[in-house]
């Protein structure tokens, strides 16, 4: 199945790649306002943004369609995740994308600031030979004080360890082990961290607790003549009081990529010449552009086809190891749920899934939102991960998760029942495809394809002869095919893949040729 996705702000051609390669369509709209993004939006599955389009509530309504908003990069703030979650829209980033660019600009800027590049280089331009003036300061054996031991400001510490820097950090939320493995003194009392710092740099998130957090009070407490860094999120700096200690000498000079308000045209820093000012380019490499793109198309791709979004804002956050075990169970549950949806085509009132052996320990809720967003999606134009309980209740269906130990001959797999109705699955193979082990009692082996027969009828010679004529005569070739057979029964049922559309005249000389008690066209 092809989605429709729309593009707004630049993303890297490897991105639309994937798209493509999934079988999307994807148009690239940039530049739009919001009048004319809300006048088209209705026709797309899919938004990929960045940090400029604003996507609003009154957007979201303008959607009816649309299932997934991808952000190309870390921060979401231009993303109304309330009015996403309300209409079951997924919101999802590429939060590791950026995490080595973000780390170079942030070492670029402490160097810049250090060095008086940026003002050496002005000056020369104009003609001038000046040396006196741009003496600048060393990075050895001076304190970098970091705040905020994440992804970015891990890798800052090893890069400021290899300029041999003196590293203390300061983070409520970091355990001990890892300031410990990143060679970065832990101190929880942010006036010693600042009466320390020759050099500070920020990789905080935008939040209530961290907005204004370096004021007025916390310029005048820290080392006279530092340097601060800000790569990480805009308004963490007040920078009215930044400029003003920069004026006094407080700070000797500052780097700047990240805005309250973007873009920003002018600001209190814009006219001191110590300051080192860009326009947000701390993901803007080549590599990360090309990581971003990619990412965020795996994902969107993934998350439309009914998978685990790993990096999902407005979710509940799968933890790694549950991700590794179920991530590639969920759209195979959904492929069954859709079998099953086509074989009985009324809303079950009772799901039950059950996962069996290596997985038998695991939370199930993502198998159940694959299997429950697997039936409902027929019936609704929007269900996905994020409202697909809330959905499950409008339409009145009991869930419950079981499960076993006892794998039988497998693994693992995951069995789907829908009012009694029931089919099995595992993974096979490096590519962990889906093979179908059980279906309505018949146990078979095979791995579905987009099309397939289903037949169900009494056991006897000459039967798949004439299936093969009928479906011969219509120019239809089987392309595999299993058997399968039930203890309790003298039945067959015949799973076939077929290559191509089967109509639905043959169908009818189907059912007119043998005694069936079952036959269904399954598309997936």
């Amino acid at each position: 199945m092809g989605f429709k996705i729309l593009v707004t702000e630049p993303l890297a051609q490897a991105g639309i790649d994937v798209f493509e390669a999934h079988g999307s369509t994807v148009d690239v709209r940039l530049g739009l306002s919001p009048e004319e993004l809300a006048g088209i939006i209705g026709g797309y599955d899919a938004l990929i943004v960045r940090s400029s389009t604003k996507v609003t509530k009154q957007l979201i309504d303008a959607a009816p369609r649309l299932k997934i908003v991808g952000r190309a990069g870390v921060g979401v703030d231009n993303i109304d995740i309330d009015a996403c979650s309300e209409a079951g829209v997924l919101v999802c980033n590429a939060p590791e994308s950026n995490l080595v660019s973000a780390a170079e600009h942030t070492m670029a800027l402490m160097m810049a600031a250090a060095r008086k590049i940026p003002q050496a280089s002005a000056l020369m331009k104009r003609g001038a030979w000046e040396r006196t003036s741009f003496v600048g300061r060393e990075l050895y054996d001076k304190t970098l004080a970091i705040f905020g031991l994440g992804r970015i400001g891990g890798l800052v510490a090893k890069r400021a360890a290899a300029f041999g820097m003196h590293l203390i950090g300061y983070d409520p939320y970091c355990q001990q082990d890892r300031a410990d493995s990143l060679g970065v003194d832990l101190v929880a009392d942010m006036d010693e961290v600042l009466a320390r710092a020759d050099f500070v740099t920020v990789h905080l998130p935008r939040t209530s607790e961290t907005i204004g957090m370096f004021g007025r009070e916390e310029f005048q407490m820290i080392k006279p003549g530092a340097i601060v860094v800000n790569t990480s999120r805009g308004g963490i700096y007040d920078l009215d009081a930044l400029a003003e200690a920069m004026r006094d000498g407080q700070v000797a000079a500052c780097g700047i990529d990240v805005w309250e308000e973007e873009p920003c045209y002018e600001s209190p820093l814009h006219d001191l010449p110590n300051a080192v000012i860009t326009p947000h380019l701390g993901a803007a490499t080549i590599e990360a552009q090309t990581r971003a793109g990619v990412q965020i198309a795996e994902y969107v791709s993934g998350g439309l086809e009914g998978s685990i979004v790993p990096t999902s804002i407005n979710m509940a956050p799968v933890p790694p190891e549950v991700f590794d075990l179920l991530g590639p169970y969920t759209p195979a549950v959904q492929a069954l749920a859709r079998m099953l949806a086509q074989i009985s085509p009324d809303v079950p009132r009772k799901i039950t899934v059950t996962a069996a052996g290596t997985i038998a320990n695991a939370d199930l809720t993502v198998l159940v939102a694959g299997a429950l967003s697997g039936f409902i999606s027929a019936d609704e134009d929007r269900v996905t991960a994020v409202n697909v309980d809330d959905v499950a209740k409008r339409h009145g269906i009991k869930v419950e998760r079981t499960s076993r130990i006892d794998a039988e001959e497998y693994a693992s797999f995951v069995e789907l029942a829908a009012d009694g109705r029931r089919a099995a699955c595992t993974l096979a193979g490096a590519g962990q495809k889906l093979r179908i082990i059980n279906l309505l009692g018949y146990k078979i082996d095979i791995m579905p394809q987009q099309r397939s027969l289903i037949f169900v009828y009494h056991d006897g010679p000459g039967r798949m002869g004439t299936i093969g004529t009928i479906l011969g005569d219509a120019g239809i070739s089987i392309t595999t095919m299993q058997i399968g057979t039930r203890e309790d029964s003298t039945d067959a049922l015949v799973y076939m893949n077929v290559d191509r559309e089967v109509p639905p005249s043959v169908l009818e000389r189907l059912e007119r040729a043998i005694v069936l008690k079952g036959l269904w066209y399954i598309r997936l």
